[in-house]
């Protein structure tokens, strides 16, 4: 066992926690001797404690994972709190599925009851392993001999695990009891819903269900969306110091429309939330918002939800809405031609609206609006600001390394003169469990509308038009915002080319 601890105190707050390593040791062994193994870095194990000289403790963490440790004196709060979030308070039984234990004949008859037992105790280990990783998705896939367990951690599908075909059934019922479906129903497409409360209950998870029926059984995709907001602030976005600024004052206009354009997991609604907030904190408005489906629940806003069954569509809300008196409106998604001319009206008549487009840059917003049927000159007049918004993965600051850019790296960004330049790459340690990055950041294209713009657009100016005028006005582009995160070592060259078209 290799017991050298580095010498400054570890804040597990700011440290990406495994959850494949944290949880191949017991509950009730973590929770009493105060250990957590956290990382597997260059075949050592990564364990926080309080007290590095617990031999016993930490022979334990060695037994069970199979590899030598490395303690690390962890800061008291920070490891209870991730001890609480993993664990819990110490009371629920074991989460490790026991669907492989040979089962003797006198427990025949309580078989049921086993395979429930360890269907709701794999399905919680699960669910706590994804909320550690900080999962936006959870995949269960039937294959031919096993169900392959993925996580969608930082925009990337990531193995979890492979567990045997026999829990498949089992675990999906399960989930489908949780999410309000029909379990006796396996040959037709079902959606549902359910709110998890992580670790000691004081994180609280909406996940939204989703089942598909495939060749070798039913396949589950669960969508975790968090319904905290405290620390949803626009400074967190990731926008350099000049879009922050464009941004905040752009929505303290008192009316008119505001878009963020992007694919979808482009973080468009999460910006959005971030506005509101600002918003709310500065002066008491009614803000109201029409959502599919809503992702963050926000203290002090009116939240309506666009029902599948359409009883509750975009326009159909947006219309009920407008008589409620709000100062501020946002909509999930103009998806219509409907929701365009009422957005817009909204606009006209003293509102401060936000929505969402799918488009590729920010000046295809405005084409968009058009082509949906909008008169220019609506456009044109209610506008005011449009961004285009992309996510890359945000570096490791404690291991990546300087390096210099390639000839071919800068050709393929659009720019050789940036060959040479310092590029940073993340090698994995402790504090990211040894993947290299922890969370993500967005790219930002920002299109303020002011009167001249306002006009161009009138006179009849079309996408290229703009995005000339624009780069006229010395206006950056997304893929120069990409390229100065990129130099700042905030991220890779190889996300930067995955997120944003170089033209």
């Amino acid at each position: 066992m290799d017991s050298q601890a580095e010498p400054e105190v570890l804040d597990l707050d700011h440290v990406r926690i495994d959850p494949a390593c944290a949880m191949k040791i017991p509950g009730a062994l973590a929770l009493r001797r105060q250990v957590l193994p956290f990382a597997v870095v260059d075949g050592h194990v990564y364990v926080a404690c309080l007290n590095p000289d617990d031999r016993n403790a930490l022979q334990a963490v060695e037994r069970a994972l199979q590899l030598p440790v490395r303690p690390q004196v962890a800061e008291p709060a920070s490891l209870r709190r991730a001890l609480e979030r993993l664990f819990g308070d110490g009371t629920a039984p074991p989460t490790t599925p026991s669907a492989a234990r040979p089962a003797r004949p006198t427990d025949r008859r309580r078989a049921g009851e086993a395979d429930a037992e360890d269907a709701v105790a794999l399905c919680d280990d699960l669910l706590r392993s994804a909320v550690m990783r900080q999962a936006s998705d959870i995949h269960i896939d039937p294959m031919k001999e096993a169900v392959r367990i993925r996580f969608r951690v930082d925009g990337v599908l990531d193995e979890y695990r492979q567990l045997p075909l026999a829990v498949q059934s089992g675990l999906v019922s399960r989930l489908k009891v949780l999410a309000g479906m029909d379990i006796a129903e396996k040959r037709a497409p079902q959606d549902g819903r359910f709110t998890y409360q992580s670790g000691s209950g004081s994180q609280a998870i909406d996940i939204r269900a989703a089942t598909l029926p495939t060749k070798y059984g039913e396949r589950m995709t669960l969508r975790l969306l968090a319904l905290q907001t405290e620390s949803l602030t626009l400074e967190r976005l990731g926008m350099a110091p000049r879009d922050l600024t464009c941004f905040a004052e752009a929505i303290q206009k008192p009316h008119g429309l505001i878009l963020l354009s992007g694919p979808t997991g482009s973080g468009k609604s999460t910006s959005l939330y971030a506005a509101i907030r600002r918003l709310i904190g500065q002066r008491d408005l009614n803000v109201v918002t029409i959502e599919d489906p809503i992702e963050y629940d926000i203290t002090g806003v009116a939240q309506v939800e666009v029902d599948s069954a359409d009883k509750v569509s975009f326009a159909k809300a947006l219309r009920s809405v407008l008589r409620h008196d709000p100062d501020v409106v946002m909509i999930g998604e103009i998806r219509d031609g409907e929701t365009a001319d009422i957005a817009i009206k909204s606009a006209l008549t003293g509102h401060l609206v936000f929505s969402t487009l799918h488009t590729n840059s920010a000046a295809s917003a405005v084409t968009r609006l058009i082509d949906m049927g909008v008169a220019r000159y609506l456009v044109a007049a209610t506008l005011r600001l449009v961004v285009a918004q992309r996510l890359v993965r945000r570096t490791c600051s404690h291991c990546r390394q300087p390096q210099q850019l390639t000839a071919q790296w800068a050709a393929l960004l659009g720019d050789p003169s940036l060959a040479g330049h310092t590029v940073y790459e993340p090698q994995g340690c402790m504090y990211c469990a040894d993947r290299g990055f922890v969370g993500r950041l967005g790219l930002f294209e920002m299109m303020p509308i002011d009167a001249s713009l306002s006009r161009f657009i009138a006179d009849g100016a079309g996408e290229v038009e703009i995005i000339e005028e624009m780069k006229r006005r010395g206006a950056a582009r997304l893929i120069d915002d990409a390229v100065q995160k990129l130099l700042a070592g905030d991220t890779v060259a190889d996300d930067v080319l995955r997120a944003v078209t170089v033209w």
